[in-house]
């Protein structure tokens, strides 16, 4: 069995261009690589490790579902409602140092020396991932984005190019009042548009594209693929396409 250690996984990213003081959003499968020694925890090292002191890491600790709405508003304990984007991100969110963000369907979580600034807000943001959100934040500060052993299918950003181009399908039409448990305990009520679940898009025809643009680098580490893609060049280039043709990433049947 192919087996990965903290070695292996900080030479990649070094490799792949990751550098300390860097700031990751980072989508995970900690299956994909094979045999990780140490599991989860080691993954966490690593990508703390390659950032350094200087750095921020961020995982998306989603907890949004097909049938929040207008109707069936979603409760959201930053605390205690888990996410269902993975191990990696269900064990980073729970590290002491760990802060995340109060927004009722598509919060982050991080560590740094940014992660107050990044987060801050991200519940008055009247759309999930648009100008307030943590993932413009991210992009404006010269973020990336990593995708280890995940296609650009789990890559949350391209919502947020969808959303600055206003594209009619990603969001429902009538806002829903949401309810927030900060951390504190305290209950906040904050009228929201949500994501509009059902149309089928096709996210993996901008991979090609923002490869040979120089936005997108990937490597492998064991079995998994790892990519790492410059947040604002491809929300910029991709807004670009989406005004052009607001349907360009929605699947063909």
């Amino acid at each position: 069995m192919l087996k990965i250690n903290i070695l292996d996984l900080l030479n990649t990213f070094e490799s792949i261009g990751i550098r300390k003081g860097d700031t990751l959003l980072v989508h995970s499968s900690l299956s994909s690589f094979g045999y990780v020694e140490g599991g989860t925890q080691t993954v966490i090292e690593a990508l703390l490790a390659s950032v350094g002191i200087s750095g921020n890491v961020f995982v998306p600790t989603l907890t949004g579902k097909p049938s929040d709405g207008p109707t069936n508003p979603p409760v959201f304990d930053v605390k205690k409602s888990p996410c269902w984007t993975g191990r990696i991100p269900s064990e980073f969110m729970k590290l002491p140092d760990a802060k995340r963000s109060l927004h009722p369907t598509h919060s982050v979580a991080g560590i740094g020396p940014l992660v107050d600034y990044l987060i801050k807000g991200h519940e008055d943001s009247l759309t999930p991932c648009g100008k307030d959100s943590p993932y413009i934040k991210i992009a404006e500060i010269g973020g990336y984005i990593l995708l280890l052993g995940v296609t650009m299918d789990s890559n949350t950003t391209i919502h947020s190019a969808e959303e600055l181009a206003n594209v009619s399908y990603h969001l429902q039409k009538e806002k829903a009042e949401c309810t927030i448990i900060d951390h504190s305990g305290n209950i906040l009520k904050r009228k929201l548009y949500l994501h509009r679940w059902g149309t089928p898009r096709y996210f993996q025809k901008i991979e090609e594209p923002l490869e040979n643009l120089h936005i997108l680098t990937q490597t492998r580490c064991g079995n998994s693929v790892i990519r790492l893609i410059k947040s604002m060049p491809m929300i910029e280039w991709l807004y670009k396409k989406l005004i052009q043709n607001p349907e360009y990433l929605i699947k063909e049947s």
